[in-house]
């Protein structure tokens, strides 16, 4: 699910004059260093949190420091990633809109989308360095250095990120759309604060204005929605209560400090080494192998194989990007049609959810207390049966498929595929027993992983491009970035919401829909869905989890069990157009036109629904193995 992002198109290539010019100088400057920063710091978290593991499973040793290293080196890797993230015009964001508008009101969008952005940030930026300064009295326990050094990543990442956006505007194409996004975005700000007498005494009606209006408003508008949630929050906080700004600053952080996000950037770079060392390759051909001569076999394999890779990666456009290569041009040899194969993709992004190590269920377990061990033991069965519905569908559509001209391997061809692909498969299975015998914890078992994949890239399958390396660490630390500055703003947002009273009001309207435990999944399913559509899984998660997960444990429903029908329902609306932004992530990585697979998926969907449903009902299927 991780990595969904559309740029915004507000640039054009540089002119070769004037101020254009050097701003585009200034930039490449800034982002060459930036970006420098990030991919070292990705690779001193992966020593760091390595040598823990080795230091305190091989020689009963433990590193005392290693864990409060690794997360002030977090916070600033999550911040300067954002930068890079923003730099590039890779914030999460949703274009269904913006994309369907005329040319003209879209350009103008693209520039609000910044400017919004940026006026956000030159709001929170003194707050920010106050917040840095407050904390410079805190001693770590560990390292035994002032706080500051961690809590200064905040207000250097803003700051960054204002170059980087003010950069931005000045190298775009033309210059009336830019003039009057500022002007707008200065209105509006003007606007709000004009009204804040006027907005107080509308108490909880406010919540209807900034978390539902603000925050409508600018996603579809476009602007990123950590920024949008941002915006709202901190319109929300500053002109209808008494709340010092320097707490929203600190809900930023502890929503980007939690120790266990660390696994993010940890699993989106392992995804890219599975990737570039030639172990998804392996598997797919195996796979191919199986299945390739029986009707829609290579379907089942697409199936197979995400559900492999995504046990490995935790990213779903790395998912994509390892498998699509790979098998869509045999398929289209086949005369399977490219609709339905961005179809089949978008529909197992969304079945492969659950399966460990997600990166949306350990964001789970981050900001609810539910045990990643158990969420990540629950996950695999229902994807299962997901995938199952799956093949339903493959075997009605592909019952007539002639492959009469399609060899069939020998099985000695197939057992040398096997031996080859063997090592590829074990490593879900390694994570995992290293997670559960308690090698490694749920962070640190990524570095396990990526330590297997070097090795087996280096000595087994000979495949290893080293220049690939620190251009697969900045694409990492772009998308963590993107994603735990969504966590933080998300964070703060649902602070705003459980201080106005709203979380003790959902509880009440949940608590009494009608049908009880199932009334409750019901209601949650179609909920989450169209949060799943309109907001992606993990700023969702970040938003509601916290608020839904103790009325689920209220109602009967064991929270292991609700984890996976709302990541099944998010998964759904995420990968479902017209909206859902995980379907127009596969079409780019397909490389096929996004309208061609709107008469495919309408299918795929339904059996996800399918199996959704029963897993809903047949709660076994997510708590069954919970204690084997």
């Amino acid at each position: 699910m991780a990595g969904h992002a559309a740029p915004m198109a507000v640039e054009a290539p540089p002119p070769s004059f004037g101020m254009a010019r050097l701003a585009a100088i200034i930039d490449r400057l800034l982002g060459g260093a930036v970006e420098a920063a990030t991919a070292a710091l990705v690779a001193i978290e992966v020593v760091v949190l390595g040598a823990g593991v080795v230091a305190r499973y091989c020689f009963h040793a433990p590193l005392v420091w290693s864990d409060e290293l690794a997360s002030i080196l977090f916070l600033w890797l999550s911040m300067l990633g954002a930068v890079v993230a923003l730099r590039r015009g890779e914030h999460m964001r949703m274009t269904g809109l913006v994309n369907r508008v005329p040319p003209r009101l879209r350009t103008l969008l693209e520039a609000f989308a910044l400017t919004a952005s940026i006026g956000f940030l030159l709001l929170i930026l003194p707050h920010a360095l106050e917040y840095a300064q407050e904390e410079s009295f805190i001693v770590t326990p560990a390292l035994e250095i002032s706080n500051a050094w961690r809590a200064a990543a905040l207000p250097t990442g803003m700051a960054l990120m204002l170059v980087a956006g003010g950069l931005r505007l000045l190298r775009a194409g033309s210059f009336r759309p830019v003039a009057i996004a500022i002007v707008l975005t200065a209105l509006l700000v003007l606007a709000f604060w004009l009204a804040g007498p006027a907005l107080k005494p509308l108490g909880k009606l406010n919540l209807l204005v900034f978390f539902v209006g603000i925050v409508a408003t600018n996603v579809f508008a476009g602007v990123p929605i950590a920024f949008s949630f941002a915006l709202a929050t901190f319109g929300y906080l500053s002109l209808t209560t008494s709340t010092p700004m320097l707490v929203m600053v600190g809900r930023l952080d502890e929503g980007m400090s939690h120790l266990i996000l660390l696994a993010v950037p940890l699993f989106i770079f392992l995804g890219a080494l599975i990737e570039m060392t030639g172990m998804a390759r392996a598997m797919i051909q195996f796979l191919a192998s199986l299945l390739g001569h029986v009707r829609g076999g290579l379907s089942y394999v697409l199936i197979g194989a995400m559900y492999l890779v995504s046990g490995i990666s935790g990213s779903k456009i790395a998912d994509m990007a390892a498998i699509a290569p790979v098998l869509f041009p045999e398929m289209k040899k086949r005369g399977a049609q490219p609709g339905d194969l961005l179809a089949l993709l978008s529909a197992t992004g969304a079945q492969t959810e659950t399966i460990p190590p997600s990166i949306v269920l350990i964001t789970i377990g981050s900001v609810t207390g539910v045990s990643i061990a158990a969420l990540f033991t629950g996950g695999m069965l229902p994807a299962l049966v997901l995938g199952a519905a799956l093949w339903l569908v493959v075997w009605w559509r592909y019952r007539r498929e002639d492959l009469s001209r399609v060899p069939r391997p020998t099985a000695r061809e197939i057992l040398k595929l096997a031996l080859v692909a063997a090592p590829a498969i074990a490593l879900p299975f390694v994570i995992r027993a290293a997670v559960v015998e308690g090698v490694a914890t749920a962070t640190e078992v990524s570095t396990i992983g990526i330590a297997y994949s070097v090795v087996a890239g280096l000595l087994i399958y000979r495949r290893f491009d080293w220049r690939r390396l620190p251009h697969m660490l900045v694409e990492t630390a772009s998308l963590t970035g993107a994603i735990i500055f969504i966590i933080g703003c998300a964070t703060a947002m649902a602070w705003g919401l459980t201080q106005s009273g709203f979380s003790q009001d959902l509880a009440k309207l949940m608590a009494g829909v009608p049908g009880g435990t199932w009334g409750f999944l019901g209601v949650s399913i179609l909920a989450f869905i169209i949060l799943g559509s309109v907001l992606e899984g993990i700023p969702a998660i970040v938003l509601f989890g916290p608020l839904m997960f103790p009325i689920a444990k209220q109602v009967g429903v064991h929270e292991v069990h609700y984890a996976m029908v709302v990541i099944f329902a998010m998964g759904i609306g995420l990968f479902a157009p017209p909206f859902g932004v995980g379907y127009y992530g596969a079409a780019a990585i397909s490389k096929i036109n996004p309208d061609e697979g709107l008469k495919f998926i309408w299918g795929y969907m339904l059996a996800l629904l399918v199996g959704l449903l029963l897993v809903a009902a047949v709660p076994w299927i997510s708590i069954g193995f919970l204690n084997s």
